[in-house]
């Protein structure tokens, strides 16, 4: 077969294949790449020596059973049978997806494992699985976001086979499959593109050191290095959809952005596929033009988190002012009808968070809002706490329903994150298991002394390499049985189903969306089309404004006397209710 790799700064390659090696060749078509003919079948590893060092790992391996580290392993992508080859996708507007950690989603933390959970999910009536970063990172447990491999997949998930299992099976399942990939850097370990080629760059700053390079010398060949990556997990992979991680910090002055090339790439693949490939971008800048179509001069993206949903309905449920969360902590209840109504907070307003002026409007009138994720938790909320807990740890279930019915009402795609269904009490806490003693220490310390500064003690701040960290943090499937947790699955099925089922509640149109609140009182209503949500985050009931008429109850948290039509509705304390004209 024949091995390819580009090092345009290198001297001399060599091939090594388990114990033959093989020089290499400058590739006369393709300036700065190198090539080789060898015999290797699947699974043989190999590696490339360059001017004299390694064998290290390919950059665009598709396999490395030993880590990033390791040598890597010849794939025949061709080589699984797929079960379900008849899957025809499953395109974003109309999803409701379901963020999960493969690691933590069952004790075993494999795809296999995460595997026999799916009928769970298809009985809760998500339509798409969306999984944190799969390639490979040092030692066993972690995030994902510290990989090196972009093409390969984590080892002790499962690695290439058993990531195409869990895709085949969610497909069978009738559930698609969203990745979360990471552009924005690489991993600190195990890193060795800069042996190869400029992938790096200092003409730019990261949070995490030098920026990928996109924009200096040699970065066609690194844009190329990342589209080629993505369109793999698309293709080779079946994956629906891509969570692009972080795009505010892709350092890109070309014209061409890489974020409008690689929607161009996307799309010409879906076209020759005929399945409806996605991607979901996660910004911090607050710019429409991120999920605005390249045919209006936008970038292209099919959706992007909105941060500031989470931000507003987060302050509302808890009265957290701390950080980012103080300007939607003045006003929580107006804070968050802006976002229902206009997806931003942030919409060239002042952010005391970053000292400056922050965003831009979006058009409520042509932008569509499936564009938008809406959730109450991610694991970037959650997990970046400092003890990982959730919103269960600190709320009580009545107003754990009331957020699930902000968000699975709302006009916005909508993003659950793993265990949310149930209000699981396990907390999901930040964890690595870096195999550099050195790293290990530092990435402990810097946790630690960023919570001391925000007042916390040190030794309450669980060790990320403490391997009980990650045990803690693992779904305990047994409390789906207990109460109130099964109450609140059945509660979260009850709105997923209404949101399937009720055209309003589909309709991605922001200007349709009307709010009204008594912040004082406690209550917060929503109307879209015929359909009305009234909230009651207060101990005591109180009575709704839901505007005269004929409506009935479609659901209860709470046991809600039907309306008699004088235009209000009395809602329980710590409890929610959606009606309807025509239920």
């Amino acid at each position: 077969m024949q091995f390819s790799v580009w090092a345009p700064q290198a001297k001399q390659l060599r091939l090594q294949v388990e114990e033959s090696a093989h020089g290499m060749e400058r590739d006369s078509t393709r300036p700065g790449w190198w090539t080789a003919e060898a015999e290797a079948g699947q699974g043989a590893r190999y590696g490339y020596v360059v001017d004299g060092a390694g064998p290290y790992p390919d950059p665009r391996a598709r396999r490395q059973p030993d880590g990033p580290d390791g040598l890597s392993a010849v794939v025949d992508q061709g080589a699984y049978e797929w079960r379900h080859p008849e899957w025809t996708g499953r395109g974003l507007p109309g999803a409701v997806l379901y963020e999960m950690h493969v690691g933590t989603y069952t004790r075993e933390g494999t795809f296999d494992a995460a595997a026999e959970r799916l009928p769970h999910l298809a009985e809760l009536g998500v339509t798409h699985v969306e999984l944190m970063p799969v390639s490979p990172f040092p030692g066993k447990w972690g995030w994902g976001y510290e990989g090196v491999s972009l093409w390969a997949v984590h080892e002790p998930y499962g690695g290439p086979e058993g990531l195409k299992r869990f895709v085949d099976s969610a497909h069978g399942l009738g559930l698609g499959v969203v990745l979360d990939v990471v552009h924005n850097h690489f991993g600190p370990s195990g890193n060795y593109l800069p042996l190869f080629g400029p992938y790096l760059t200092d003409r730019h700053s990261t949070p995490w050191g030098a920026a990928v390079n996109l924009d200096a010398p040699g970065s066609d060949e690194v844009r190329a290095y990342l589209r080629e990556s993505a369109l793999s997990w698309l293709r080779d992979y079946r994956i629906d959809g891509l969570r692009l991680d972080a795009v505010h910090a892709l350092r890109d002055e070309r014209a061409l952005s890489f974020l409008e090339e690689l929607s161009g790439a996307v799309a010409e693949l879906a076209e020759s596929t005929g399945r409806p490939l996605f991607l979901v971008g996660e910004s911090d800048l607050n710019d429409p033009r991120l999920v605005t179509p390249r045919t209006e001069h936008g970038l292209g993206l099919d959706a992007q988190w909105n941060d500031d949903f989470h931000h507003a309905l987060h302050t509302t449920l808890t009265g957290e002012a701390q950080g980012y969360y103080a300007d939607f902590a003045r006003e929580p209840y107006a804070a968050l009808a802006k976002t229902l109504t206009g997806a931003f907070f942030h919409d060239g307003t002042y952010s005391s968070f970053r000292g400056r002026h922050h965003g831009r409007p979006v058009d409520r009138a042509h932008a569509s809002a499936h564009r938008f994720l809406g959730y109450a938790q991610t694991h970037d909320q959650v997990g970046n706490r400092a003890r990982g807990d959730r919103l269960s740890a600190q709320l009580e279930p009545g107003v754990l329903a009331c957020a699930a019915a902000l968000v699975l009402t709302s006009p916005f795609t909508p993003m659950l994150f793993m265990g949310e269904e149930w209000g699981a009490s396990t907390p999901w806490q930040f964890f690595t298991d870096h195999t550099d003693p050195e790293l290990a220490e530092a990435v402990r310390r810097g946790r630690r002394r960023e919570f001391a500064e925000h007042g916390w003690a040190e030794e309450d701040i669980p060790d990320p390499q403490d391997h009980a960290t990650r045990d803690a943090s693992c779904l305990d499937w047994a409390e789906l049985a207990e109460e109130p947790h099964a109450r609140l699955f059945a509660w979260y099925r009850t709105l997923i189903d209404l949101r399937r089922t009720r055209p309003d509640l589909q309709s991605p149109d922001l200007t349709a969306v009307k709010t009204a609140f008594d912040a004082e009182a406690g209550w917060f209503a929503v109307r879209r089309g015929d359909v009305r949500l009234a909230v009651n985050l207060g101990a005591e009931p109180v009575d709704v404004p839901v505007e005269p008429g004929p409506v009935k109850v479609l659901a209860a948290w709470e046991d809600v006397a039907e309306p008699d039509g004088g235009g209000t509705v009395t809602v329980p304390g710590r409890s929610c209710v959606v009606l309807a004209e025509d239920a």
